[in-house]
């Protein structure tokens, strides 16, 4: 008896795609905070919470924002080359 670990992936993907607006929104509710303490590194903030989102969006059903599963879209936060 061993751990299945693609079966885990799975269930980690599934409940990516099926919370991933939510997970948004506690990213940007986090980021908010850190910025509230941590103003002065607001950029670094703004671009983790950037990439985690692009990582939410990458594991929860596709690459390409607009397709469904994906994570929402930040208006504020445009594409990085």
């Amino acid at each position: 008896m061993g751990i299945n670990f693609d079966e885990i992936k799975k269930k980690a993907q599934d409940a990516l795609s099926k919370n991933s607006e939510k997970i948004g929104q506690g990213l940007d509710k986090a980021s908010g905070f850190a910025k509230s303490k941590f103003g002065k590194h607001s950029d670094k903030i703004d671009d983790a919470n950037q990439k985690a989102k692009d990582y939410l969006r990458k594991n929860s059903g596709g690459d390409q924002p607009g397709q469904g599963g994906q994570g929402p879209q930040d208006p504020q936060d445009p594409p990085k080359p």
